[in-house]
């Protein structure tokens, strides 16, 4: 066994594990030190740039075939270690200025983060439940941070709670799986494919568990909630990080022990989901006045176009859905920091939407930046997020999905409406009483920036010339059924 090329593989997981014992050391030594922030955010660009040279590469295994890594894995390490990056980035002032920083909190980001990592390499179901939970015993604490108000603890309770439930239904359905198959390699799963009714009550059971986590509906009763009671920046980490790297082990599963074969129509299963996901939870946000939790039922509606790749079962759709997910985390994390900032300000619930009025004018690069993101998550053109829901949507008709990509589509026009409503408040609407908003630390109002050019940069550069993400994906996605 090749212990040095096995770690090599696996480096960005190494430096954040690692990064997360130093961040404990620390802190034992020295309360809420400074020093803990900078760990992190040295540890998670030098992961950061490690995944970025991996991109170039075909997949390969390690761990004795527990792991795979390179190519689209890389980009999805890409993709979470940027979550966390950016969200550690404006979690630092934010914390500090509601008075609950915990220098603890960068070493469950970084632990969670190492578990993204696991997760969204896994080539073994073993690999996938040590992932999935070193990733959401972390998530659970975080969710907690707020001990004092009643939100923080109900968030929390129902988080461990139900995130404990779909881990049975996860559990379960890999034991069923086993069973079935004699294995836990998830390429001899698929190799070992059948449809008796051990391992088609088997699948059912590790979907249920992956729609439990990626927060589809009917599995999504937890997000609104978890997502209000926890600090903003940190819910933004939850809804891209967490949700790319299940996402990215979803992908994993489907396209190498799930073959596409006459009695396992998993296919249509996930577009009824994704019908049901997009269509409730955007137009459960129409009706919301509170605006982490409008982003909420927002992030579930998006679960639902990102299913919408997933169930095209391409090489295409899969491409699409890294694309997305990346986009997603761009869009995300710069809609809650803007969400943040207000919500720092004393005075008024700026949670609620009616308490934005005015603010626009207030304090420019964070109206505008706002106005990027929502406008983007809308779909509107030239913008990231109007690229990511072409490309899940063209793999979606290319894969004759026809109906699929037509709901989609009108799910997403219907959204603009909430967008829009906020961007309304901001501009459009007199505020309620004077208010003079603090001016942000330049990481944060940088961080901003920067999400909001990238926002914009990626809407454009699949019209620009020479290679751009998405020739990269696919010409390096390597998805097929089974390989090992």
């Amino acid at each position: 066994m090749d212990y040095l090329g096995d770690i090599q593989a696996f480096l960005p997981g190494v430096i954040t594990a690692v990064a997360g014992l130093v961040v404990i050391v620390v802190e034992s030594f020295k309360k809420e030190s400074p020093l803990n922030f900078w760990i992190t955010v040295v540890s998670l660009a030098a992961a950061l740039f490690i995944s970025l040279q991996a991109l170039d590469t075909n997949l390969n295994t390690a761990f004795s075939g527990m792991l795979v890594y390179g190519g689209p894995v890389a980009f999805g390490n890409m993709i979470i270690l940027a979550g966390a990056l950016f969200s550690v980035f404006i979690s630092e002032d934010y914390l500090r200025g509601i008075g609950h920083y915990y220098g603890e909190t960068y070493a469950l980001i970084l632990f969670a983060t190492t578990g993204m990592l696991a997760l969204a390499g896994s080539n073994d179901l073993v690999t996938l439940f040590l992932g999935l939970e070193t990733m959401s015993i972390c998530l659970y604490v975080m969710a907690g941070l707020i001990k004092d108000e009643k939100s923080g603890a109900e968030s929390a309770l129902k988080y461990f709670l139900l995130g404990a439930f779909s881990t049975g239904f996860l559990l379960y359905g890999m034991a069923l799986l086993y069973g079935a198959t004699g294995t836990t390699s998830i390429p001899e799963i698929g190799a070992a494919a059948s449809t008796n009714l051990l391992f088609l009550a088997g699948t059912g059971l590790l979907l249920v568990g992956f729609l439990f986590k990626i927060s589809a509906v009917p599995f999504h009763m937890w997000t609104p909630d978890v997502y209000q009671g926890t600090p903003t920046t940190l819910t933004a980490y939850f809804a891209t990080a967490s949700k790319a790297a299940t996402f990215i082990a979803f992908i994993l599963v489907l396209s190498r022990a799930l073959p596409i074969m006459e009695g396992l129509n998993w296919q249509l299963v996930l577009s009824v989901i994704s019908i049901i996901t997009m269509v409730f939870g955007n137009i459960i946000a129409l009706v919301q006045d509170n605006v982490k939790r409008m982003l909420a039922y927002s992030s579930i509606a998006h679960a639902g176009y990102v299913l919408v790749g997933l169930a095209a079962g391409t090489i295409e759709g899969y491409s699409a859905v890294l694309f997305y997910l990346f986009a997603y985390t761009i869009m995300n994390v710069g809609a809650f920091g803007v969400i943040a900032y207000y919500e720092r300000n004393k005075g008024l619930d700026f949670n609620q939407v009616q308490n934005l009025a005015g603010l626009g004018y207030k304090e420019p690069l964070m109206g505008i930046s706002l106005s990027v993101f929502l406008f983007s998550l809308a779909g509107i053109p030239p913008l990231v997020g109007f690229v990511g829901k072409y490309y899940v949507f063209a793999a979606a008709i290319n894969a004759e999905m026809i109906g699929l990509a037509i709901v989609g589509v009108l799910a997403s026009a219907a959204s603009v409406y909430y967008y829009l409503r906020v961007m309304v408040y901001l501009y459009f609407r007199e505020e309620h009483q004077p208010i003079q908003l603090f001016t942000p630390t330049l990481l944060y109002k940088g961080t901003i920036a920067v999400l909001a050019i990238l926002a914009l940069y990626y809407g454009i550069e699949p019209l620009l010339p020479g290679e751009g993400l998405m020739d990269i994906l696919n010409t390096y996605g390597g998805y097929s059924t089974p390989f090992m």
